[in-house]
């Protein structure tokens, strides 16, 4: 196990070390958002990164959040975090058991789908499979869409938060989808239309939907 790295020199505001277009980094962007948190942003090159980001993180990478004397990583550990220090709006629920669902459904977003684009970004031989895979499992999922608002709630949690990022890069995956799943892209416009969701969006992301 890499070293927990140095303690960060203390900021007067939260800072969150982020890349332009990355949709782990872009789901945090998301949160921070839609709870309105003040914050300084620092966009890095993840291939040249600044001295203070080596410092903090043994592993070197995006996203890291800092909070005073409080550094974090892993973008599903940071989402958490804020959602428990600034509790309005709640994007969790608040029972433990329904908590341990909506971590679990988290945690399958990333197995299933953050899995595949990270395949997908990658560009090599696999990536027309995992392609295929993440349309035709968006496809079986559609019609979940249908039933509610956000994901399966009558309210915005930090599962649309972790969706949000995916579907927004859909035409950059050139991933289209068909008809049949109507019910998937009225979410995703509901998603898109929010405030938050634009004020989350670097330069670089909005470029993906140049009419969105």
């Amino acid at each position: 196990m890499k070293p927990m790295g140095q303690q960060p020199s203390r900021r007067q505001a939260m800072t969150f070390f982020s890349v332009e277009n990355s949709p782990r980094c872009h789901m945090v962007r998301l949160v921070l958002a839609e709870k309105n948190i003040s914050h300084d942003l620092v966009l890095v090159n993840q291939e040249d990164t600044p001295e203070e980001l080596k410092e903090i993180n043994p592993y070197n990478e995006t996203p890291t959040l800092v909070d005073r004397d409080l550094v974090l990583y892993d973008y599903r550990v940071i989402v958490e975090y804020l959602d428990e220090r600034f509790p309005h709006p709640p994007l969790m629920p608040v029972d433990p058991v329904s908590r341990s669902r909506h971590r679990l459904m988290l945690y399958r977003v990333e197995r299933d789908w953050y899995s595949l684009v990270d395949i997908i970004g990658r560009g090599d031989k696999s990536r027309d499979a995992a392609r295929k895979a993440f349309r035709d499992s968006l496809l079986e999922t559609a019609t979940i869409f249908d039933q509610k608002p956000f994901f399966l709630s009558d309210e915005f949690s930090l599962i649309d938060c972790a969706l949000a990022p995916l579907l927004w890069r859909l035409p950059d995956y050139a991933i289209e989808l068909p008809s049949v799943a109507r019910t998937l892209v009225k979410y995703s416009e509901r998603i898109f239309s929010r405030a938050a969701f634009r004020a989350s969006l670097t330069e670089k992301e909005k470029d993906l939907r140049p009419t969105g």
